[in-house]
């Protein structure tokens, strides 16, 4: 076996509290939208403009709503389709896992077009807010993978490897988790923090939710070139994976949305009320 560095002992369980057992996989999705919900209405105060944090208010439950239908209905679809046919009811156990990212995407831009046309605003601007702040989500959930010993990444003689515990050819492994989190997350984060500062940019609605979608499909090719392909899956068309493929038409939307805007005008915030 080439040299690799010790799997961390970690346990995947973030606390017990008798028979109740909070997963840290559990728990990155709830910090992740806590911290959406405080972040865009960081943004959304002094805009003037909808939507405003009350606006963000109700509309965390739809988001929440979309990521997991979302999630769990592209993880059905694209990845193990099979295993659900031959058992219905497994669509249901979610404590077994089995979420897509670009599922849970696609779900939260179905809530953001449902909720924003309901309140009379442009889609694209609860799209821009929430663009910002989606970034630490994947961190946290792309770290939650790492403890998890999931989603591991290809054989790898670099001197980082490492040898994931639920490996079971037990090979030294790009830890393509950590490589995901940084791009997906923090170099994702720190560039939509810059773009966001510019009054120009957050004039023109829908430039940040478009270049939010470039940058995580670059994000997640590049890191799907060290992830281990889905066991079920493996490699597809010229080498890909399906986690490529899926991140082709999010490039383009991403291209096509930041060459159109802006999308939208901005609509006024209604007064504040007096007592």
């Amino acid at each position: 076996m080439l040299f690799a560095i010790p799997f961390p002992d970690l346990d995947p369980v973030a606390l017990s509290l008798g028979p109740v057992s909070i997963k840290w996989y559990g728990l990155a999705y709830a910090v992740g939208i806590a911290f959406a919900l405080w972040y865009c209405a960081r943004l959304a105060r002094n805009s003037g403009t909808r939507p405003t944090v009350d606006d963000l208010g109700d509309f965390v439950v739809w988001a929440a709503g979309g990521i997991l239908i979302g999630g769990r209905l592209f993880s059905i679809l694209f990845y193990n389709l099979d295993a659900y046919i031959r058992d219905p009811l497994e669509v249901f156990r979610v404590w077994h896992g089995g979420m897509s990212f670009h599922g849970g995407l696609t779900g939260v831009i179905v809530a953001i077009i449902l909720f924003s046309l309901r309140r009379g605003f442009s889609p694209f601007a609860l799209g821009d807010l929430v663009a910002c702040a989606a970034p630490v989500g994947l961190l946290l959930g792309r770290l939650a993978n790492f403890v998890n010993a999931e989603l591991w990444g290809r054989p790898a003689d670099v001197p980082w490897a490492m040898v994931f515990p639920t490996d079971p050819a037990q090979l030294p492994r790009h830890p393509s988790q950590l490589y995901q989190a940084g791009l997906e997350g923090v170099i994702l984060f720190i560039a939509l923090f810059m773009l966001s500062r510019s009054p120009a940019i957050r004039a023109r609605a829908g430039t940040l939710s478009g270049c939010f979608l470039i940058g995580y499909a670059l994000a997640r090719m590049t890191g799907e070139l060290f992830r281990q392909p889905d066991a079920q899956l493996g490699f597809l068309a010229f080498g890909t994976t399906m986690g490529q493929l899926l991140s082709v038409p999010m490039l383009l939307a991403g291209i096509w949305i930041v060459l159109k805007a802006p999308l939208g005008r901005p609509v006024p915030a209604p007064p504040a009320a007096t007592a």
